[in-house]
This record gives C-alpha cells, structure tokens and sequence, in this order.
C-alpha cells in the first residue's frame, strides 16, 4: 500500500474500474492529473497495460514512475471477460459502435447448441480482427478507414481461448464468460460465434473481469482514488 506521493515515481502498479465511454487514454489522462493535482508531481510517467475498447468496462492496470517498465509483463497475460452477445442481428463494427445492418433467423440457437459451438472455439484460432480497430493499415489507423468507408483487410493473427462458459441465455442475448490470450477481439468472437451457429451476432457489452490473477473486485475508480490521494496527502506517513 502507498505511504507516500514518492511512491508514485519509484512505481507503482494501480487497478483501476474502467467506465464505459472513456478510452483507455482517458483513464491514463485522469490518473496522471489527480496524481499531479493532489500530490504537485509535475513531471510523472504513467501508462495502462492493455487496451480496452470505448464501450467495454472493467479492469485496466495502470502503471506509474519506473514500473511503467513493466507494462509489457502486464501485457502478456491472459485476460478474463464477461461478454453478453446478441444473437440474429449484425453490426458493421461487430458491437454497439454502428447501427444494425443485417437480421438473421435465430430461433433455432439453444443453449445446448451454443454449449456445443463454443468448445470449437477452444485452443489456438485464426481470428481476423474487426475493421473497426485500432492496427495500423498502410500507416492509418484501421478504424479511420471503415468509418470512411474505404476497402481494407486486416491480416488474420493466431489466439488461444483457454476457457469458455455459458453462464446465461434468455433466447436473444448470451452472457459468456471467456479466458484468452492477449491481443484477441471480443467483437471479433462475437461475429464469428454467430457465423458458426448459423445466423448473425454482435457485441452488446463486454466487461474485463480479470487480468491474470489481478481481479476486478480489487480495482477502484477514478473517484475512489482521489479521495485516497486527498488522505494520503494529509498523511503520508500512515496507512490509508
């Protein structure tokens, strides 16, 4: 536990709530300028270890000072997530990001089809990443391209599902638990468990649940951490 603003600078490895809406920049953003408001560290490296899309929540790990050293450890971890996937409908960015632009019949999907669907998904895939990301395309960013429409493909990039659990279906929306190794696309997932169940999917919401053993329930938000940062102020030879 933190005992002083000084700590911030030697390194310090943060978890923090991510809400939906804010980039991971923008958590990174309010962080550095809470850190800096509150305890006068003008000059502070501070930096996440992983992205997470605008509309996913959930945990992030931010690092500061010299642990920022670390990130690519952090990076390489497997990650936790709770996705809830809609099934019979498609978007062109695979979530809630674009309208709706395709329906699929969907009446036939059932718990046990899915159950079954999902072990196919275990192990090391080919995934093709979204045109709504974030790789670089001949030096744009991929995302850029498809909201102006132009024709792109993005290189297909091996991943690994270690765990797959169906936790809820309502008979439209799938809750799934998912395990996975770094750089693989949720909204990538979704499109590709509804093309395997013979219809369409897309993202409805996404939360990171875990990375590595690093837990969500052990994070905490921006506003949490401000009023630590006023404590550890007026203190900083205590325990917060």
């Amino acid at each position: 536990m933190l005992k002083r603003c000084s700590d911030f600078e030697d390194g310090e490895v943060l978890l923090f709530q991510k809400p939906v809406y804010w980039t991971s920049f923008d958590l990174v953003n309010k962080v550095k300028l809470a850190i800096r408001h509150h305890c006068g560290i003008k000059k502070l490296k501070v930096g996440h270890a992983g992205t997470l899309d605008p509309l996913a929540t959930g945990l992030m790990i931010i690092c500061t000072g010299k642990a920022t050293k670390r990130m690519n450890e952090f990076i390489d971890l497997d990650k936790e997530y709770i996705a809830v996937i809609r099934f019979g409908q498609t978007t062109p960015s695979f979530d809630l990001e674009s309208e709706v632009n395709a329906e699929y019949p969907a009446g036939h999907i059932t718990e046990g089809l899915i159950r079954e669907k999902l072990k196919g998904f275990l192990g090391e895939q080919e995934q093709e990443p979204p045109l709504f990301s974030a790789k670089f395309v001949d030096g744009k960013r991929a995302y850029e391209l498809a909201r102006k429409k132009i024709e792109h493909k993005l290189e297909s990039v091996k991943v690994v599902f270690r765990e797959m659990e169906l936790i809820d279906y309502s008979g439209v929306d799938a809750t799934i638990r998912i395990v996975c190794s770094k750089g693989t696309y949720i909204r990538a997932f979704a499109r590709d468990l509804g093309q395997a169940l013979g219809s369409g999917a897309h993202l409805r919401s996404l939360v990171r649940s875990a990375i590595g053993d690093f837990r969500l329930e052990k994070a905490l938000s921006v506003e949490e951490f401000k009023f630590f940062l006023e404590n550890l102020k007026h203190n900083e030879n205590s325990y917060v």
